[in-house]
């Protein structure tokens, strides 16, 4: 519920914002008016104030951030449509387009997609921690590891809950229960991140 008046305070607000820091960052941003960004005093990652590009990008501007190049083929597009940059963007830098709302269900799914295939993973790992564990302790002069063995199978658990709530967020579209189901799964997963 505090994360949830917090973060409602934050978007409230037009001199707050959060840190844009890709890592993940949850400290809030005081926008002064000095500049299009400020460094974050927790990570030191410096976001833009002035639109959605994630870090910032003086002494271009804004606008300038919509043009990029494939660094592969050097294939000019607009990041904020996907459209090839020419013959569709004759106005140098002049893209207000959305994205598709095909690419923002491709990004979605992505996205979910990640996280599950990482908590998934996070559960391997907890799986082959306790096998490790459990052949160290048939050891004679190894105490008692009983605590540990409990907290890796409370560890496989967990991230098993977390790989499967993000199919469940995926495919849920009620975004009012979505809401609490995201606070709770956000919840979860520091205490996981934390054991």
């Amino acid at each position: 519920y505090e994360k949830a008046l917090l973060r409602g305070y934050v978007e409230c607000c037009s001199n707050l914002t959060w840190c844009t820091n890709p890592q993940g960052c949850d400290q809030i941003l005081l926008k002064d008016g000095l500049g299009y960004g400020a460094a974050c005093s927790k990570c030191s990652w410096v976001s833009c104030f002035n639109c959605n590009f994630p870090e910032a990008h003086y002494p271009a501007s804004c606008s300038h951030m919509s043009h990029m190049t494939c660094a592969k083929c050097n294939h000019g597009f607009c990041w904020r449509c996907l459209k090839p940059w020419r013959p569709t963007h004759k106005d140098y830098y002049n893209c207000s387009a959305m994205v598709s709302k095909a690419a923002c269900q491709e990004k979605r799914f992505q996205d979910y997609n990640e996280r599950c295939t990482f908590h998934h993973r996070a559960r391997e790992f907890a799986m082959k921690l306790r096998n490790r564990v459990s052949s160290i302790r048939e050891m004679p002069k190894i105490r008692t590891l009983t605590f540990v063995l409990d907290a890796c199978k409370v560890l496989e658990q967990a991230r098993k809950v977390l790989a499967y709530s993000c199919v469940y967020s995926y495919y849920n579209q009620d975004t009012e229960s979505m809401d609490i189901v995201e606070q709770q799964t956000e919840s979860l997963e520091l205490d996981t991140n934390a054991l």
